[in-house]
């Protein structure tokens, strides 16, 4: 029942939100362009309403990739230069939530807005727990909805910040480390991987838990054992701590 109630919740909502939009693209006065033009990777799996946003955003000067289920938002989103992501939570094959912590996990940093009917406090504090930069539930003000996309393309913008691993910066969207003899590259599992561990310096992770993290489309825990050895290989074995019996950790970065 709860379910049942859930999903008509979302049914209604999505209606609502088709709605508001439409009627925003047929009325709105375009008073100018703005100059704040992003690269959006646009999931949404309601194709009617994924077309409406899609003509609003190209209408502002966005430039504007449709995707309709998860699987492919992760690929076009790994494969792909975008400025900001705008996922529906509830995509088929594979959700929202799930697409941006995989991308985390692999390095990927491009700011992420989701529209989700599921607005309970609870389902916008999970969401920016996961990885989301901000998080707007369906049926939305269009304006409010173009404001937050253009914070995001500004942080997009934004130098981007390091991250301190042992011996140097991590740049995770560079997929270098910067060290005082020089930058050295890593591959986009090796940064996905270290990216991982410095984000929680103190936490022991399972060999379980990076694999679910950093390499979702493998199956055996010795694929983590591998790139650990590669990182090893690059920045020196301190950069990855053993914990026997756990797992591993960052080295220590003092």
């Amino acid at each position: 029942m709860v379910e049942f109630v859930r999903s008509a919740r979302v049914s209604w909502s999505a209606q609502r939100c088709r709605h508001r939009v439409e009627t925003s693209v047929q009325f709105r006065i375009l008073r100018f362009v703005s100059t704040e033009c992003a690269r959006v990777l646009l999931a949404e799996d309601d194709v009617r309403l994924a077309e409406m946003l899609a003509d609003l955003l190209e209408s502002e000067g966005h430039e504007v990739t449709v995707v309709h289920d998860g699987q492919r938002a992760l690929h076009e989103a790994m494969t792909r230069s975008f400025d900001v992501l705008v996922f529906d939570r509830g995509l088929p094959s594979r959700e929202g939530l799930d697409v941006i912590e995989a991308l985390r996990g692999r390095g990927n940093t491009v700011p992420a807005l989701i529209l989700s009917a599921l607005g309970n406090p609870a389902d916008r504090v999970e969401g920016l727990q996961r990885g989301a930069e901000d998080y707007l539930a369906k049926p939305f003000d269009i304006d409010e909805l173009l404001a937050r996309i253009n914070v995001l393309r500004r942080k997009s913008a934004a130098p981007t910040e390091g991250v301190r691993v042992p011996g140097g910066v991590l740049y995770p969207s560079r997929h270098e480390v910067e060290r005082e003899d020089g930058v050295v590259i890593l591959s986009e599992r090796e940064t996905g991987l270290l990216a991982t561990l410095a984000r929680r310096p103190t936490q022991v992770f399972t060999r379980a838990e990076l694999l679910e993290r950093v390499f979702a489309d493998a199956e055996e825990t010795g694929v983590v054992d591998a790139y650990v050895h590669h990182l090893r290989k690059k920045l020196g074995r301190a950069c990855v701590l053993t914990v026997r019996g756990v797992g591993y950790a960052l080295g220590s970065v003092s």
